[in-house]
């Protein structure tokens, strides 16, 4: 999958789940603040990621995102190790 299917799919079940306007969603934006996440929404966000892209991401993984370009850059990386 190239990236710009990756950040149009996660745009898209991001912004429907999490109730944002897509073009709030952008490339440097932190991911937390923008889709207002606790700890009870990254269970859902895993439970997304699974049902749209085919793996389970660890808590792990998200130790290191940040930035929205952070979550498609561990998609990414994910996505070529599945």
């Amino acid at each position: 999958m190239e990236r710009s299917e990756i950040i149009t799919i996660t745009k898209k079940f991001l912004s429907e789940e999490f109730e944002v306007d897509i073009d709030t969603i952008k490339d440097n934006e932190n991911l937390r603040e923008t889709l207002d996440l606790d700890s009870l929404d990254y269970v859902d966000l895993v439970v997304l990621i699974e049902e749209n892209l085919g793996f389970k991401p660890t808590a792990e993984d998200f130790k290191t995102v940040e930035t929205f370009d952070d979550f498609y850059n561990l998609v990414e990386q994910k996505l070529m190790n599945v």
